[in-house]
């Protein structure tokens, strides 16, 4: 074999070589991005899970406060709306009907941990306390069954009068967001006080606020 034809060989096999190469290099990346594009092609087709906001994060209670008074449809000096609410353990009872007697109108749910807490101190320090006064304690279940309050009374033991507002039709008259919510009702129909949330020294005052209403219808 001449040289030249040596020369010639030796730079076929190069070339093969190279090609071989390069295949080897070129494969596992052609098939990573095909694998890759498989996966994204998936995940485009399937729905995306709604982003929430991160429950964890401190808020802040000048923003919460806002919040709640823009949520407020009845404020101090307002009247109250009228309704008629249907009770636990049968009849109803009319707002208008209450007319002359302090009463505390009162939205709440099972499920709120705050509204629970409020309502253990209902019994001895606003029904035992202004018991023969012209005082009425009204809290109205905010969109729940009378299945699921029945089930909290036994849980509890709770026997005081309680209304049932499953549809919040009653709830949306007052209030558009938020419990637990107390507005207090003057003899004269007029809302006295409405606060948002519960706070120890918050119903602290509230129970004071009563006593002064009642007060002054003697």
């Amino acid at each position: 074999m001449t040289a030249k034809k040596r020369n010639g060989t030796l730079w076929i096999l190069l070339v093969l070589a190279v090609g071989v190469a390069l295949l080897v290099w070129l494969l596992p990346d052609g098939e990573q991005r095909r694998e890759a594009r498989a996966v994204a092609d998936t995940e485009l087709a399937e729905p995306q899970p709604e982003v929430l906001p991160d429950a964890t994060a401190e808020s802040d209670p000048l923003d919460e406060a806002a919040q709640a008074a823009a949520a407020t449809l009845v404020r101090a000096g307002d009247a109250a709306p009228d309704f008629t609410v249907s009770l636990f353990d049968g009849g109803s009872v009319r707002l208008s009907d209450l007319r002359g007697k302090t009463v505390l109108v009162n939205f709440w749910a099972t499920w709120c941990p705050p509204c629970r807490e409020e309502l253990t101190r209902v019994q001895a320090e606003l029904i035992d306390r202004f018991e023969g006064r012209d005082f009425v304690f009204l809290p109205v279940s905010r969109g729940e069954t009378r299945e699921t309050v029945a089930r909290f009374r036994e849980q509890t033991g709770y026997r005081f009068p309680m209304g049932l507002d499953p549809e919040q039709t009653i709830y949306k008259m007052y209030a558009t967001n938020f419990i637990p919510r107390n507005f207090l009702v003057g003899p004269d129909g007029r809302v006295i006080v409405a606060t948002t949330g519960y706070e120890p020294e918050e119903f602290d005052a509230l129970v004071e606020t009563i006593r002064k209403s009642l007060d002054k219808q003697q």
